[in-house]
C-alpha cells in the first residue's frame, strides 16, 4: 500500500450554505456545490445520494464542506450516521485497490463521481476502513481519477497548503491508534507521521476524536477544527 499524502478531510454539516459562508469568511474560495453519485459496493455503479459538497482546493490536499441535503435520498456512504463536525479523513494512494491493513476490515474499492465547473465529471475512487475500528473518526484512502479538477486555487487569506492534521487520543486508545497508522503508513510506530509533504500529530487528550488540521500560506498558520 502506497501513501502519498493526505487527500482531503471531511467536515460533516446539516447546514452546508452556513458552513461555506464560515470558511468564505476566513478568507478560503469556496467551490460551488456539487451533488455526489456513491457506489454501495465494490463493482456497483454510482448511484445518488443524499450528500453534496463545496471544497477548499489547497495545494497538497482539501478541505471538503459535506452537506446532508436531501434526507429523502440514500446514503451509501453512511453519512448520516457520522454526526457533525470534522469527521472524515482519507490519504491519496496511486492504487485504492491495493489497501490491506492486517486486522482492519475494509470496505473494498468504491466509486464516486459528482459534476464540478464546466460541465466536467469528477471521478474518483476510495476504500473505507471500517469506523468500528477506527474510533477517531471516518478513515479511509482515495484515489485521484480526474486530479486537475481538485487544483489548489488562490485564497485571499494567503492559504496555500495543508500543513498537518491533528489526532486526540485517550490514554487507553492511543497506543492502538499509534500502531494502526504505522501500519497504514509503513513506518515507526510515532507520534507524528510525516504524510507527504504534511504531518499527521496524535497526542493525548481527553477525547479521542479528528481534532484539527493547519493550512499555512503567505504570512498564515490557521488552525482549524471545523
Amino acid at each position: 500500500m502506497t501513501i502519498t499524502g493526505f487527500h482531503h478531510m471531511g467536515v460533516v454539516t446539516r447546514d452546508l450554505d452556513g458552513l461555506a459562508a464560515r470558511y468564505a469568511a476566513l478568507g478560503f474560495t469556496v467551490s460551488p456545490r456539487s451533488r455526489h453519485l456513491l457506489s454501495a459496493s465494490p463493482g456497483s455503479p454510482p448511484m445518488p445520494s443524499c450528500t453534496a459538497n463545496q471544497c477548499v482546493y489547497l495545494g497538497n490536499a482539501y478541505i471538503e464542506l459535506l452537506g446532508i441535503v436531501d434526507d429523502t435520498a440514500p446514503a451509501p456512504w453512511h453519512a448520516r450516521e457520522m454526526g457533525t463536525g470534522f469527521r472524515i479523513l482519507n490519504f491519496e494512494t496511486p492504487d485504492a485497490a491495493s489497501l490491506s491493513v492486517p486486522g482492519i476490515p475494509a470496505s473494498g474499492v468504491l466509486d464516486l463521481e459528482r459534476n464540478v465547473e464546466g460541465g466536467r465529471t469528477l471521478r474518483a475512487r476510495a476504500v473505507h476502513l471500517d469506523p468500528r475500528s477506527t474510533p477517531e473518526g471516518y478513515i479511509g484512502v482515495a484515489q485521484h481519477l480526474t486530479r486537475e479538477y481538485t487544483r489548489g486555487g488562490e485564497h485571499p487569506n494567503g492559504a496555500r497548503s495543508l500543513a498537518a492534521v491533528r489526532i486526540s487520543a485517550t490514554d487507553a486508545d492511543f497506543d492502538a491508534i499509534v500502531d494502526r497508522y504505522a501500519r497504514l503508513l509503513g513506518a515507526a510506530a510515532a507520534s507524528v507521521f510525516t504524510v507527504g509533504d504534511a504531518r499527521l500529530e496524535i497526542v493525548r487528550g481527553p477525547v479521542t476524536r479528528l481534532e484539527s488540521m493547519t493550512v499555512v500560506g503567505d504570512g498564515l498558520s490557521l488552525d482549524i477544527t471545523s
